[in-house]
């Protein structure tokens, strides 16, 4: 796919409905990147006309607002938790969320395998890594995740499995920042692979920044205002 500077910029015209616009950005989606839409804060009946267009696996930021949703809404939705987790809470989602995007800690891995295990379920994990400049942006370093993935501590977790690795870029107009945010992201992505083969999924690209991430190597991006108008 020719991705343009001007691409760079989202297409966002929320006088169209969210059927509109979730068919118009996946027309600019390459087959191998997987779109999460998010739908955080957002009212079911929105998350219902995005589901009626097609689309079945949606990112929430807080735990009890995405169990409400599941316990409305449809089956065969895949629940993505994509915001910060607190351990004490990993017990409400472990019975249905697909992937976990935002796993900082090995602590945090220790407790959503306990938890899983309580449901005889695998539960699907991404490490965080921090590429941002922000100190408020939230995840661990390269060498960190490379002492996860390698340790004894990790190789017993039976009920946890890490599939990939994600990173939130920096909120600027820098695209250069960010493209080298990225570019770092995708380089660790490359590196762990060698010594973690399961690794498939870079977490990477939002609403702001999508093309540059898949322009930069992401296979799964997470966009919400583009789809579904800005957050209440």
């Amino acid at each position: 796919m020719n991705l343009s500077f001007e691409a760079v910029l989202p297409f966002m015209n929320f006088n169209m409905s969210i059927s509109k616009n979730l068919k118009h950005i996946k027309k600019q989606l390459p087959n191998h990147v997987a779109l999460v839409a998010v739908s955080k804060t957002k009212p079911v009946s929105d998350i219902m006309e995005a589901y009626h267009a097609g689309q079945r696996v949606f990112g929430e930021n807080k735990i009890q607002e995405m169990v409400d949703k599941h316990e409305q809404m449809p089956n065969d939705i895949e629940w993505h938790m994509i915001g910060h987790v607190q351990r004490n809470k990993i017990k409400y989602m472990s019975s249905f969320v697909n992937l976990i995007h935002g796993v900082d800690s090995i602590k945090l891995l220790l407790e959503i395998n306990k938890q899983a295990e309580k449901h005889k379920r695998v539960i699907n994990c991404l490490l965080q890594i921090k590429i941002a400049s922000e100190d408020s942006k939230f995840g661990m370093s390269q060498e960190t995740a490379k002492e996860i993935l390698t340790s004894e501590q990790f190789s017993i977790l039976k009920n946890v499995k890490v599939v990939g690795l994600m990173g939130m870029a920096t909120f600027t107009n820098d695209t250069e920042q960010i493209k080298n945010e990225f570019k770092f992201l995708k380089t660790t992505f490359n590196k762990a692979q060698i010594y973690h083969p399961d690794l498939k999924i870079v977490s990477m690209g939002m609403s702001g920044d999508y093309n540059l991430a898949i322009a930069s190597g992401s296979t799964m991006v997470r966009i919400g205002s583009s789809i579904f108008g800005s957050r209440n």
